[in-house]
């Protein structure tokens, strides 16, 4: 049909509901976050660029490490006097993390390990690079202000060094309201990369391990940072627990969720970046990671990055081992 409109009157008329109709499709068509203001962030979004930005900055780890080009530098002494190393692996993982995260989301917290004013001008579009893999997942939009990304560019730096490149991990975190809710852990010497999304998804293949029921059970612990922790094992124990020495946060907590060790046990102080994506993929998968005196760990951005009352990750059992845990520290 074509219509004549000779009065201008109506024509504004219908070019002004013309223009309406079209605005209320698009505003229809967006996704939420997008039909909101710029004040939420689509957490499917920050779960991509995580993914990818872990990726990223694994790369620039490998590829320093593979060069034999680490630049080692010393941060100081961690609270058990052991070393605690700088690398540029650290450094350029960091870098393509950081600012890829902070040139896709604008405005959201970002908390690193490691702090850089050199800045990258060239970092990546991290969402558009981004895949999951054929999985497919609903969104959730939340205001940036509640929203707190925690990163570890380089975890198990002291193994870096020394070549012991199955313990290396690198972490991206999202926490809202203080909470955990997405966690990435990749693993650049093994091209691995496992996700979980709280309540939503996890990463294809990652499956949770049977409960083993082993007593004593295999309790994994710092081989850098022992602290008190294999005196508290024992005692909590029995003299007949397996006690694993290892490297690296990340590496434990995927050493758990696998089922070859029972718990991962810490004593002493640990930064929040070290175990932000663990506790989020534990979390996930139905299992828990909590402070010994068994409070949750808090992620905001204004909370301390320090962890001071040890830690106990499990996926099976946590009550159980952490009431043997408690019983001998209040002894």
């Amino acid at each position: 049909m074509l219509w004549h409109v000779r009065s201008p009157r109506a024509a504004l008329l219908l070019a002004g509901c013309a223009l309406l109709a079209l605005g209320f499709f698009y505003r229809s068509s967006l996704s939420p976050w997008d039909a909101r203001d710029a004040s939420h962030v689509s957490l499917r979004r920050l779960l991509l660029a995580a993914v990818s930005a872990a990726e990223s900055g694994g790369a620039q780890v490998r590829l320093v490490r593979l060069s034999n080009a680490l630049d080692q530098k010393s941060k100081g002494k961690t609270q058990e006097g052991a070393n605690d190393p700088l690398t540029a692996g650290d450094l350029r993982s960091h870098r393509a993390i950081y600012y890829g995260l902070r040139r896709a989301f604008p405005g959201v917290a970002i908390i690193s390990e490691e702090h850089d004013a050199a800045g990258d001008p060239e970092a990546p579009d991290m969402v558009q690079s981004a895949s999951l893999r054929g999985v497919t997942l609903d969104d959730v939009a939340v205001p940036r202000s509640r929203v707190a990304v925690w990163i570890d560019p380089l975890d198990a730096t002291q193994e870096y060094t020394e070549n012991l490149l199955d313990y290396v991990t690198t972490m991206v975190c999202v926490a809202v309201d203080g909470s955990p809710v997405i966690g990435v852990i990749h693993q650049p010497f093994h091209n691995r990369t496992v996700w979980a999304w709280v309540g939503h998804g996890t990463s294809p293949g990652l499956v949770v391990a049977p409960d083993a029921h082993r007593d004593p059970p295999v309790v994994l612990v710092s081989r850098s940072h022992a602290g008190e922790v294999q005196d508290l094992a024992r005692n909590a124990f029995g003299p007949n627990v397996k006690l694993v020495p290892a490297g690296g946060a990340g590496y434990k907590v995927l050493e758990v969720v696998s089922g070859r060790a029972d718990a991962y046990l810490h004593s002493s102080l640990i930064k929040k970046w070290d175990v932000c994506a663990g506790d989020a993929l534990l979390r996930a998968l139905g299992g828990r990671l909590s402070a010994l005196d068994g409070s949750d760990l808090q992620y905001g951005p204004q909370d301390d990055p320090k962890a001071k009352g040890g830690l106990l990750a499990t996926l099976h059992g946590h009550a159980a081992h952490l009431g043997a845990l408690r019983r001998q520290r209040d002894a």
